[in-house]
């Protein structure tokens, strides 16, 4: 046993030569210098980047970015640097001669025995066009400016709406529409926060229905009524999480402008808990002025009802409404799949 392991070790110099021939190319930065410089590149290296051991030793790496590298991948770098841990990201580099490129980069950190930081470790490829369209990075980018124009669009509307709205004799109607825009609006911002995971387009349905009953009450509160809000948490699909947040604002909103008509204090609670894997439960409760007798709810010949109503068909909720003079309980079954 110990013959055979003797003859299937190479001594360190014969793998120092193969890795310094091999055809991937690498990189090794010292983070124990200042500005975490260059130490070693390999031949291929100087394939792939048109830069050779003079040019790049001494150097750190951002000699590689250029006009069309994204900020937010050399942020995802440094904060993988900062806490010494792996990652594999798609980047926009330059090599020597000012062609660009999208270089594949998997960068790890690299300890001694006594498990102190002693490199980082840089491979690279460079991805054919083939594989650079079909690359992650660049189909999160065209999302991300897809959401940022729509975002624009949707302010601007809402501008223009209010514009016409002030100078109308009838200005609920137009305020009305721009606060539905508004609520597309915040669904926008929402989808776009780091709650989803662009792996598998999946939502985190705690965080995103906290903030979205946080602003959904800073946008429609007033003095005097406190909302609350209760969120466990699960996961779906982002079409789904979309059509929740639109309900749940919908309702929230209908609740905070109609609920305490009269009123000068009152309580909004929202919950959400999870009924398995499968559903949840959501739960908006007001100790408002309730229902006027024999009105059911969702009101069909009102917009909202309309749109309240059409959400809960598409998403398959069961409802349970009861509404007295000491408020109102909308609780709400829906449910939920993954992507």
């Amino acid at each position: 046993m110990d013959k055979e392991t003797n003859l299937n070790t190479l001594p360190d110099s014969e793998a120092f030569r193969i890795l310094a021939d091999s055809p991937i190319s690498m990189v090794l930065t010292d983070p124990t210098l200042p500005d975490n410089p260059i130490v070693y590149v390999n031949r291929a290296f100087e394939r792939v980047t048109g830069y050779g051991p003079s040019s790049a030793i001494g150097r750190n790496c951002r000699f590689l970015q250029g006009e069309k590298t994204d900020e937010d991948d050399l942020q995802r770098i440094r904060d993988a640097l900062k806490a010494e841990t792996e990652t594999t990201i798609d980047i926009v580099n330059y090599r020597a001669d000012g062609v660009q490129f999208l270089n594949r980069l998997l960068l790890s950190p690299v300890y001694d025995t006594e498990g102190n930081l002693t490199h980082f470790l840089g491979i690279q490829k460079a991805l054919s066009d083939a594989e650079a369209s079909n690359s992650a990075n660049v189909t999160q980018k065209a999302l991300r400016e897809l959401k940022h124009r729509v975002k624009n669009h949707l302010a601007m509307i809402v501008s223009l709406i209010r514009l016409q709205g002030r100078s109308s004799p009838d200005p609920a109607p137009t305020q009305s529409l721009a606060r539905r825009v508004e609520s597309l609006l915040l669904l926008y911002e929402e989808l776009s926060e780091p709650t989803v995971s662009h792996r598998t387009g999946n939502v985190s349905l705690g965080s995103y229905l906290s903030r979205l009953v946080s602003t959904t009450a800073h946008l429609d509160g007033r003095a005097g009524i406190r909302v609350n809000s209760q969120i466990e948490d699960a996961t779906c699909g982002s079409e789904v999480a979309a059509k929740i947040g639109l309900l749940l604002s919908e309702i929230m909103t209908n609740a905070l402008q109609h609920a305490f008509e009269g009123r000068a204090e009152g309580v909004l609670n929202v919950s959400m808990i999870p009924l398995g894997a499968t559903a949840i439960e959501v739960t908006i409760a007001d100790n408002g002025i309730g229902f006027a007798e024999g009105v059911e709810w969702p009101k069909t010949k009102s917009v909202g009802g309309r749109v309240v109503l059409g959400l809960m068909m598409e998403l398959g909720a069961e409802r349970d409404v009861t509404s007295g003079d000491k408020g109102t309980t909308i609780r709400l079954k829906i449910p939920i799949e993954t992507q």
